[in-house]
């Protein structure tokens, strides 16, 4: 039974702990006083068995707990109601109620609730036939009781691990089914109260289990010691089980003697607690007593027309009452069948959006497949051209605007692949480098490339910067300029002829670590209370009218907020609507070993004397590709050649001798990938490298199980560029 006596206890000690650490206002302590004195009588209602007053009551704490926006009371009372509804067999109306409830319980993080209503659902699911997807339910309740060390949640995970194996009986599959029975056994024995009700319950299980595997001493043994505790503690429909069972393992182990005499004991004891005798019995049980009561009055012919009487209104008055029950059950099965009709609708509408849901996710991940392809292929020019103007003696004054070109372009390739690939993002599943850098060179790059949009606004920038942060840290240098370059421009898109300040200042600092904290002000529009909360949301400003004002996407600040997420941080905001708004945040970098010489970031290790003369393959269908690459090959006195498509590349390096090939992937006619594996079908030891702007929708490994030996993303550093080159020309022993 789901309903327990002690339940009064622990709900008088449940309600007295709702809302504690808040103290709520007058009437709404008034309102809760009314929610728990109707719950309390819904369960004493309960406990007396007279349902219908227990449910009056706890409907109306419900409706009050549903007015106060009371979640916690609202779940107990969804859990009671369900109790009451499956004891009275009416699962179809349990059902909701107990889902809701764990939605709530699941909200508040009410563990042993929650852990209570998933049993309480399993129990209906296996009542309306459905074992198999009570499963899951169990297992979770499992999983939450396990990670509890009280009393009670040994004996809630005996309990589930009961209502498991009883599933796994159901399904045949008796080994898995005594696994969880001896865990149930094991729990019981451990708890210092005595639950022998539970108790009796495994072993009765276990020995039916034994039974059905053939192994009949141990299915003796817990049969005798469930029969043994039945009769100890009154457990009547326990014991008949026991001697049930009992008849039938002494039959198996052919001590017929011993199973006809627990199957004789065990009808005796079956009739006598839930049944009568049979109709002779019966009858003559009946007429014995009437003899016994019959005297000279009963013979008077008056007395017989009134009894007559008698026997004729109550036979009326049963008919009427049978008439009047026979229209209840009519009008119960046409409101059950409505109630159905209404589900079966829902379960359709359901479906439909799930299935338009999964349709638009599917649109969204080959829309983002195609765009990322798209936005990284012209970004490999910008970068690349920028490289090589660098390196053709640009003067003081170009090569800063390169540099600052260049810094620019490395901000947006990962802008670029941060909103792009938003699965990767949301699942916090960016990966935060760790290299070592100069804060303030990276300070002064940003603010370089800002500082023409802000005099376009007439804006000033001002730096304060804290000369006791170490020279060199160890952090991800590319997160904080995003960071930075995010808060300075939000801030410098909503001032005008105003101040924008950006502060860093070392908290603390120890042997390996720096506490540093980070300030960007600005004197602009500022940002209403109401909006501060959702501004950091994706897509959110803080109104149409700025929107179309100040122009953006909104997913500035969304960005600065993932990116502190990854390195344990989080963004916080001061802001008065007309005076300005202030972001802060702080972060903790490690100290590099040395500060001399300390190299800022990635330091690759190429020989590139061993490099020149080497004869390269380069497999690209996009001619400014084609001409950056072969440009930044050559200024290293690198042989190359070029392959407009697959089929070409095959021709060339079936008669034609490479050091190695750099393949592209998305080409007209074969992919790079059939290209590579019909390679592979005549040189299996040439080096093939994808050079290629790997889509979100394509998998690193089928690369390698194509036959690549290396991926380079584009675009990329020209150092990781000619590290893997390096890389795999020494693996295959090209070059020592």
């Amino acid at each position: 039974m789901l309903i327990d006596r002690k339940l009064l206890v622990v709900l008088l000690l449940l309600l007295s702990f709702v809302g504690f650490g808040q103290k709520p206002s007058r009437a709404e302590n008034a309102q809760n006083i009314q929610i728990d004195s109707l719950l309390l009588k819904g369960v004493i209602a309960m406990d007396r068995a007279n349902f219908d007053e227990a449910i009056a009551n706890i409907k109306k704490a419900e409706a009050l707990s549903l007015e106060s926006k009371n979640s916690s009371n609202e779940a107990i009372s969804n859990q009671l109601l369900t109790k009451i509804y499956y004891e009275l067999g009416q699962y179809e109306l349990a059902g909701p109620y107990i889902l809701n409830a764990i939605k709530l319980h699941q909200e508040l993080q009410e563990l042993n609730n929650l852990g209570q209503d998933y049993i309480i659902y399993s129990q209906i699911l296996i009542k309306t036939g459905n074992s198999e997807k009570a499963l899951p339910f169990l297992e979770n309740a499992e999983i939450i009781y396990q990670n509890q060390r009280d009393e009670n949640s040994r004996v809630q995970l005996a309990t589930t691990y009961l209502y498991e194996g009883n599933i796994y009986q159901e399904l045949k599959q008796d080994e898995e089914a005594l696994t969880r029975f001896q865990e149930a056994e094991a729990l019981l024995k451990k708890t210092q109260s005595k639950n022998n009700y539970l108790l009796c319950r495994v072993y009765l299980q276990e020995g039916k289990t034994n039974l059905q595997l053939g192994q009949l001493d141990p299915a003796l043994e817990y049969a005798t010691s469930a029969h043994e505790i039945s009769l100890n503690n009154n457990y009547p429909q326990l014991e008949v089980d026991a001697l049930n069972l009992l008849s039938k393992v002494h039959s198996e182990r052919k001590e017929y003697e011993e199973a006809f005499s627990f199957l004789s004991l065990y009808n005796q004891k079956r009739l006598t607690y839930f049944g009568d005798a049979n109709n002779n019995v019966r009858n003559t049980a009946i007429r014995n007593a009437l003899l016994a009561n019959i005297n000279a009055d009963d013979y008077d012919p008056g007395k017989r027309v009134q009894a007559n009487k008698i026997t004729t209104v109550l036979i009326i008055a049963l008919f009427t009452i049978l008439c009047l029950l026979a229209l209840s059950l009519y009008k119960n099965n046409n409101l059950r069948a409505k109630a159905n009709e209404l589900l079966q609708a829902k379960n359709a509408e359901l479906m439909i959006a799930k299935e338009n849901a999964e349709k638009a996710s599917v649109v969204k991940a080959q829309f983002l497949s195609t765009i990322t392809h798209e936005l990284r292929t012209p970004m490999y020019a910008v970068t690349g051209l920028t490289h090589l103007l660098l390196s053709e003696n640009p003067t003081e004054e170009q090569k800063k605007h390169l540099d600052s070109l260049k810094f620019s372009g490395e901000y947006l390739l990962s802008l670029i692949n941060n909103i792009l690939d938003l699965n990767k993002l949301e699942a916090d599943k960016v990966e935060v480098e760790q290299a070592t850098f100069n804060l303030r060179k990276r300070v002064d790059d940003v603010l370089f490339a800002l500082e023409r949009s802000a005099q376009e606004k007439g804006n000033k920038l001002t730096l304060e910067y804290d000369e006791e942060i170490p020279d060199q840290i160890i952090g991800d240098p590319l997160m904080i300029s995003q960071i930075l370059i995010n808060l300075i421009g939000n801030g410098n898109k909503f001032t005008r002829d105003g101040d924008i300040f950006i502060r860093i200042k070392q908290l603390s600092r120890n042997d390996t670590q720096t506490y540093l904290h980070f300030e960007v002000e600005d004197t602009g529009e500022g940002i209403s209370k109401k909006k501060q909360k959702d501004i950091f949301q994706n897509f959110t400003q803080g109104s149409v009218q700025i929107n179309r004002k100040f122009g953006g996407t909104g997913l500035g600040l969304s960005i600065v907020k993932r990116l502190l997420s990854l390195q344990k941080s989080k963004i916080e905001l001061e802001s008065t609507l007309g005076k300005g708004s202030k972001f802060f945040f702080d972060i903790k970098y490690g100290l590099a070993k040395s500060k001399a010489n300390e190299p800022e970031e990635r330091v690759y290790n190429i020989d590139y004397e061993a490099l020149k003369g080497r004869k390269l393959l380069v497999v690209e269908d996009n001619k400014i590709n084609q001409m950056i690459t072969r440009k930044i090959l050559e200024k290293n006195e690198m042989e190359c050649e070029v392959a407009d498509n697959g089929e070409i590349a095959i021709e060339k390096v079936r008669f034609e001798p490479f050091d190695l090939v750099l393949m592209d992937i998305h080409m007209p006619g074969i992919s790079g990938i059939e290209a590579t594996q019909k390679i592979r079908e005549f040189n299996k030891d040439l080096p093939i490298l994808a050079l290629t702007a790997v889509t979100i929708d394509e998998n690193i490994d089928d690369f390698y199980l194509a036959g690549f030996n290396d991926i380079i993303p584009k675009p990329y550093k020209v150092e990781e560029f000619f590290f893997k080159i390096h890389n795999a020309l020494k693996r295959k022993n090209v070059i020592l």
